[in-house]
């Protein structure tokens, strides 16, 4: 309950007689009108001056307050009483302007002494200015200092986050994380129109209004590219992306690139790595499709299979080498419908082809080619010798005959 002191007592209803003007009017002793100004207050002058203020109430005195008793009795009703002080009380206390619930006892509003002007303005249109007098949006809030921020802040988890620009480095947008002192989210100032992030359902679009997928980039701008950095700086990083899927084959694939030897890795997350690509490899080495050919595989570089010393056929050459006659040759293709030695269209097709294995038996088959050429080659000399020979004979027979003649 309240004091005594801020009851209207005949007593007090006196001093407010006392204290006000002489030409102020009591018109009832029992609901009491004062006309023009009235003081209250040990502070009071007998003749107070109100330096030209009109209709006037001035409450003087140390610790000022008007205080708002409510004593409701009836079931529902509210009974909450209600204080308006000035100033703290004591040697230190602040000044200040408080509204205070003396039930509860809290201060939902305070205004300190030096808030500057337009601290807090409501518009006309219900517009709130907090450090301006002329919002421009249903809420402005203006600052001389270089870090206008709006703070949200909960107590219970011990987390708060700032939105604006709290640590003015760049004087760009930023959502600060106060707790763990981090900025996750911010944009620079100056930026051209759609450059921005924007979300639109469940796609997010970087320089599009209107993203067609779930990440869309665009840029306009000539010599411009749409390009997206994953950069990884941290000791023991990699720097990686991945496409997941869980369909009949669930699989998660992995590009990422391994910062201890600088290679790009394609493989399974966690799993087997079948394409790396070296940070020094040289330029072009495997093109596929070239000036109008799309049906073209082009390897520039040199083809290393397996890491292994490949077992070149140059065995076909030994002095030894058992050549197959063509006589066999033809009745093995005769039987087989392939050369010896060559997986057949339905082996390839049920097993798949070894292309070290091919290129081999290939190479070994264009030697022993090179070998049955040379073959008939020496043949057809020696005929040549042999047909030479009789010629020559047929000729000295002629002549015989022709002397015996």
């Amino acid at each position: 309950m309240l004091n005594r002191n801020f009851l209207l007592t005949p007593f007090l209803f006196n001093l407010l007689i006392v204290a006000a003007p002489l030409h102020a009017e009591v018109l009832s002793s029992t609901s009491p009108t004062i006309r023009d100004n009235l003081c209250v207050g040990l502070g009071c002058a007998t003749d107070e001056t109100f330096a030209g203020l009109y209709d006037s109430v001035v409450i003087k005195g140390n610790n000022t307050r008007v205080v708002f008793e409510d004593n409701s009795t009836s079931s529902g009703f509210p009974t909450a009483d209600w204080a308006l002080e000035a100033n703290e009380t004591g040697s230190t206390g602040l000044e200040r302007f408080i509204l205070r619930n003396l039930t509860a006892n809290t201060t939902p509003f305070v205004v300190e002494g030096d808030a500057p002007t337009s601290s807090l303005f409501v518009a006309a249109d219900g517009d709130i200015g907090l450090g301006t007098s002329i919002p421009q949006a249903d809420m402005h809030i203006v600052s001389d200092s270089s870090s206008p921020s709006l703070r949200l802040q909960s107590t219970s988890i011990g987390q708060a986050w700032q939105i604006g620009d709290p640590v003015s480095l760049n004087a760009g947008f930023q959502i600060y994380d106060v707790t763990a002192d981090s900025t996750p989210f911010l944009i620079v100032p100056g930026g051209n129109n759609q450059l921005s992030f924007v979300i639109n359902g469940e796609k997010i679009g970087l320089g599009t209004d209107a993203p067609q997928e779930k990440l869309h980039i665009v840029t306009n701008a000539s010599n411009t590219d749409a390009f997206a950095l994953f950069d990884a700086n941290g000791a023991g990083s990699d720097a990686a992306f991945r496409l997941r899927q869980n369909g009949l084959i669930p699989t998660t694939w992995e590009f990422r690139n391994q910062q201890d030897s600088g290679r790009l890795n394609v493989g399974i997350a966690g799993g087997n790595t079948p394409l790396k690509i070296d940070n020094a490899a040289n330029n072009n080495l495997i093109r596929l499709g070239r000036n109008g050919k799309p049906g073209e595989v082009n390897i520039t570089g040199t083809l290393v299979v397996n890491n292994t010393q490949l077992n070149v056929p140059d065995y076909v050459f030994a002095h030894d080498y058992a050549l197959r006659p063509l006589s066999e040759v033809q009745a093995f293709i005769d039987e087989n419908s392939h050369l010896p030695d060559v997986p057949s269209a339905a082996e390839i097709a049920a097993k798949g082809v070894d292309m070290t294995a091919m290129q081999m038996t290939l190479l070994k088959k264009v030697e022993e080619l090179t070998l049955y050429t040379l073959e008939l080659e020496q043949a057809r000399a020696g005929q040549d010798m042999r047909l030479a020979a009789q010629e020559r004979s047929i000729a000295l027979l002629q002549a015989q005959i022709d002397s015996l003649r």
